[in-house]
């Protein structure tokens, strides 16, 4: 079957809510690039249109994403990568950031013990400045898999970055939002207002964003790759400049810094194999524990957008993220009960605490918050080569520090770190935070059936699952599946999205929860579906200027367009 051809209604005959998709797939047979910023995606397609393979067009998206979506991505920054090769290799990459060697479980003193103020420290220090950055990994695995797996050189790739910082991109609305809402922040930077806001303004749509600094540090960047950061002139600048405003990092932990690399988390969904980042991200292990107990249940026959089925995915999910907050850090500090939590007996267990029309107690175990504001990519080749990253400096404009002269904007992932002292995710010398990011690919047998991801912080995981059962249990095109109506929870309210309506939410009350109703659960989503036929159906949904690009390319036949034409006179005899 071609991709892009589901059309199936089953789910509509069966359920209250219905839509319709604002945007539609773009089909192409060597390639796809997809992303939260179109911008982004055609930098990706680019390279798949010179020859390049999807790491080319994921390296190529990345970088380029670093400059037209500043706030939410950049050189300087975190992430995970599921990466599937055409010869059937997996390769799961971390190059989230760490804390700095002279960190402590003290260095913030939290605000509260209570949500919503939980995770804020005093004097927002994990938040804004250059406390709040960590050592970075983005560069790293970027230049890392681009020499090892791409095609093209780095220079090739990051070329449509480089442009887009010297010359410009036009501002879309969503960027103006994003700068008028943290205009304060900004000013407070004059190399960050600068860039953000010429003149003390907040750009309007249309307007030109020129990072002339940045279009320098990439040019560099072009010539020596990773080590003008983790070594170099770019990364003793940083490590100048933060010092002097009272930072911790030093040359030694951005020269120790390694991205780890293993086999995918992986497991089954009703015949489907489910493949996302390993820990310290919550996306692959808590998002299959979450489908192992909702496989325990016929959920298609229960119906999308039922109470019944809220309700059951509301109950799953706050007892999964209790999981996730008692076992959930950076493996190398805490042992994590993989094969506890993925076994079918636990997802049995945490089923039976599920009854239903009845509302379990709210678990006492702290909620966590982590930004919504991240960037995700997909992208895919004819080969079978697949790449899903999710990639971020955590906050909206990060730690909102630019270092003057250099136009790379710091993260500020501290902030994710649990302020309060001894526990799993605790301030601690080179640890890595936890994450939820959920960069996933799912199989059916061994041939890639769909590759996704979104931003969206701790609502990532439980996002990416609604859009698998959408699928996979709906029925649903990879189109609609993305652009459905979402929601969450962890344990606190119930977030609804307004697609699902009133009837939806009352209904929930009435049995106990706590409802919410709000404009969009998590960020911009973006697919690649694999068609039997070869085809490659690329997707995004309406919470981000995300776009797809597809590329198809064709070959001339032999001897078509040349002609030869004979010189003036050349058929009259001279004799």
């Amino acid at each position: 079957m071609p991709a892009g051809a589901l059309t199936s209604q089953r789910w509509r005959e069966n359920a209250p809510v219905t839509f319709s998709p604002q945007n539609r797939p773009v089909l192409g047979y060597d390639g796809v690039a997809a992303s939260t910023q179109s911008l982004g995606s055609a930098a990706g397609a680019e390279m798949l249109t010179a020859g390049g393979n999807a790491i080319d067009a994921a390296v190529a998206t990345m970088f380029a994403l670093s400059v037209v979506e500043p706030m939410k991505m950049g050189i300087y920054g975190a992430g995970f990568m599921n990466i599937r090769l055409a010869d059937g290799r997996r390769i799961a990459i971390d190059n989230y950031s760490q804390a700095p060697g002279a960190a402590t479980m003290d260095m913030f003193t939290p605000v509260s013990d209570e949500w919503p103020n939980y995770m804020r420290a005093r004097g927002d220090l994990n938040q804004t400045g250059v406390s709040a950055s960590g050592v970075p990994g983005s560069l790293k695995a970027w230049c890392e898999v681009q020499s090892e797996l791409g095609n093209l050189s780095l220079s090739e790739v990051m070329q449509p970055a480089i442009s887009h910082a010297e010359n410009g991109f036009r501002a879309s609305e969503h960027y103006c939002g994003f700068v008028a809402g943290n205009t304060d922040l900004l000013r407070q930077y004059s190399a960050t207002s600068s860039i953000f806001m010429p003149g003390g303004e907040v750009p309007k749509p249309g307007d030109m964003v020129v990072q002339r600094d940045l279009a320098s540090t990439l040019k560099r960047i072009a010539i020596e790759g990773s080590d003008y950061l983790y070594g170099g002139e770019l990364g003793e600048e940083i490590v100048r400049y933060s010092q002097s405003q009272g930072g911790i990092i030093t040359m030694d932990d951005l020269l120790g810094y390694r991205t780890r690399r293993g086999e995918p988390v992986s497991g089954r969904y009703r015949g489907y194999t489910v493949t996302g980042p390993r820990p310290s991200s919550a996306g692959g292990l808590h998002l299959i524990e979450f489908l192992n107990v909702l496989a325990l249940r016929d959920i298609g026959d229960m119906g999308f957008g039922r109470s019944a089925t809220i309700h059951l995915m509301a109950e799953a999910m706050q007892l999964v993220f209790a999981d996730r907050n008692r076992y959930l850090a950076d493996p190398e500090f805490q042992e994590i009960p993989f094969d506890r939590l993925l076994s079918e007996f636990h997802a049995k267990e945490l089923m039976s605490r599920i009854l239903p029309n009845t509302v379990m107690p709210e678990l006492a175990s702290p909620l966590l918050a982590e930004s919504d504001d991240t960037s995700h990519i997909t992208t895919a080749d004819r080969e079978g080569n697949i790449v899903s990253a999710t990639q971020t400096i955590n906050h909206i404009f990060g730690s909102k520090v630019v270092v003057p002269g250099t136009g790379v904007l710091l993260d500020n992932t501290m902030a994710n770190f649990d302020p309060h002292p001894n526990l799993a995710n605790s301030v601690e010398p080179y640890k890595r935070v936890a994450s939820s990011m959920a960069p996933v690919i799912v199989y059916r047998g061994e041939r890639p059936a769909f590759a996704l991801g979104l931003p969206g912080g701790i609502r990532i995981w439980p996002s990416v699952a609604q859009a698998i059962v959408n699928i996979i249990d709906h029925g649903m095109t990879p189109q609609e599946a993305i652009e459905a109506p979402r929601m969450f929870t962890q344990g606190q309210e119930v977030e609804l999205e307004e697609e699902f309506g009133s009837e939806a939410a009352s209904s929930l009350r009435n049995i106990g929860h706590n409802v919410t109703m709000v404009k969009n659960v998590a960020g911009g989503m973006n697919i690649i579906e694999f068609g039997d036929d070869s085809t490659l159906a690329g997707s995004s949904c309406w919470r981000s200027d995300g776009g797809a690009v597809a590329v198809s390319r064709g070959t001339a036949r032999e001897g078509v367009g040349l002609t030869v034409i004979e010189p003036s006179g050349a058929s009259e005899s001279t004799e």
